[in-house]
């Protein structure tokens, strides 16, 4: 006797259509059955119809309706999540076909954390260049909240970078790389760039570049700066972007936070200096996330295995306390 789970995927194989999944979609993103028909240009009748349809396949309901519209149930959520996942990796497709038809190896879109942008992740490439010199690479720069929906809808292949340490972890892949751990960083023109045995008192009357209210890092700062008697930085300038981030610490006598291996081209090169104060949190795994190596495709692989290799390089290289 088949099971309700046989019954489900026997049906959907052999009568789901990509145009039902659209209309889910769309109703899911409008909150209206008869806005998204309008979208699809299809009827109201037939709309409904269409929902109906899957609801009976699937055994489940999967909107209630409200005198606003409609709002999906936990079933609908995820039956538009896997729906995303679907047409993401038909766009995700028709664009490889495309790139190998140009002459390229592949494609793959890789998501971009701070502590992942200035070595690791260019590194990596150059290593998947060598190996595929025609793969096509796009990548995306921004904060987990940004980067993690992207990766589980299938616009993004990979995010690389800080570990996320409590959300975002379901339905993905993680692989950590190393631990790695904070630096206070000033401009060489810093009143405190010189100085040895630092204290946070010495800190205060400075402003501070602090990473965004959505990061682990920043609720760690902030939690720091409550335990020292409910500091408040004087000036304080939210900010992911590393190159404004160093260039306001060149020009201003701020105090940034920075990924250890992150500054220490900068810092080697003269352009920052270390302030010699051990930051007392921050510290975390740096590695790479996906949705299992069988959503990756073969360029996505190659930087997977190009990813592991330069992690090695920057781990034997990271500056030490």
């Amino acid at each position: 006797m088949a099971t309700r789970h046989t019954r489900i995927v026997e049906r959907a194989l052999t009568r789901l259509k990509l145009r039902q999944l659209r209309l889910l979609v769309a109703v899911g993103q409008h909150g209206s059955i008869q806005n998204a028909a309008h979208d699809l240009n299809i009827s109201q009748p037939a709309a409904t119809k269409m929902i109906q349809d899957l609801e009976v396949d699937f055994e489940v309901k999967l909107f209630d309706r409200t005198n606003r519209g409609v709002v999906p149930t936990v079933f609908g959520e995820s039956l538009i999540r896997h729906g995303k996942l679907i047409f993401a990796q038909v766009s995700n497709a028709a664009q490889e076909l495309d790139d190998l038809n140009e002459g390229n190896s592949g494609r793959v879109v890789v998501g971009t954390l701070l502590a992942a942008s200035p070595s690791l992740l260019p590194m990596a490439i150059e290593l998947l260049l060598e190996d595929r010199p025609k793969v096509a690479i796009k990548i995306v720069e921004g904060t987990n909240e940004v980067l993690m929906p992207g990766l589980l809808s299938g616009e993004i292949d990979m995010v690389v970078g800080r570990l996320p340490s409590h959300r975002h972890r379901e339905n993905i892949t993680q692989e950590k790389f190393f631990d790695e751990r904070v630096l206070a960083v000033v401009g060489t023109q810093h009143p405190l760039a010189q100085h040895s045995s630092v204290s946070f008192e010495q800190l205060k009357p400075f402003g501070w570049i602090l990473p965004p209210v959505e990061t682990t890092l920043r609720r760690q700062t902030d939690q720091f700066f409550v335990r020292q008697d409910q500091y408040t930085p004087r000036t304080a300038i939210e900010s992911v972007s590393y190159l404004a981030n160093r260039s306001l610490l060149r020009s201003h006598d701020f105090v940034g936070l920075m990924p250890a291996h992150v500054a220490a081209l900068d810092i080697d090169s003269g352009l920052l200096a270390p302030v010699d104060w051990v930051v007392p949190f921050g510290a975390g795994p740096v590695g790479v996330s996906y949705r299992g190596k069988q959503s990756l495709s073969p360029a996505g692989s190659a930087l997977l295995k190009a990813l592991h290799a330069a992690s090695g390089d920057i781990q034997h290289s990271q500056p030490r306390a």
